[in-house]
């Protein structure tokens, strides 16, 4: 099974406007992007109650994909 998360084929489809990933191509990134989602709901209602380690957090958890979701997006982010 890891196989299939180690092979180079794109995830993400490249914007067709702007900078950055589209909508998921393959089925890996629909699961990155839903743990991405997952990710940055638990730790929203993890720290609910201290609103400046939330605000870090959500923050944080949202920049760190980031790398990966460049690398697995056909054509690289650029400019269109």
């Amino acid at each position: 099974m890891l196989h299939l998360f180690l092979d180079n084929r794109p995830w993400f489809r490249a914007k067709r406007r702007g900078y950055g990933t589209g909508l998921p191509i393959a089925w890996q990134g629909w699961a990155m992007l839903a743990a991405h989602i997952a990710l940055i709901t638990g730790v929203a209602l993890l720290l609910r109650a201290q609103p400046v380690a939330l605000t870090l957090a959500v923050i944080l958890a949202g920049v760190a994909p980031m790398p990966l979701y460049r690398a697995r997006t056909e054509g690289g982010w650029r400019w269109r």
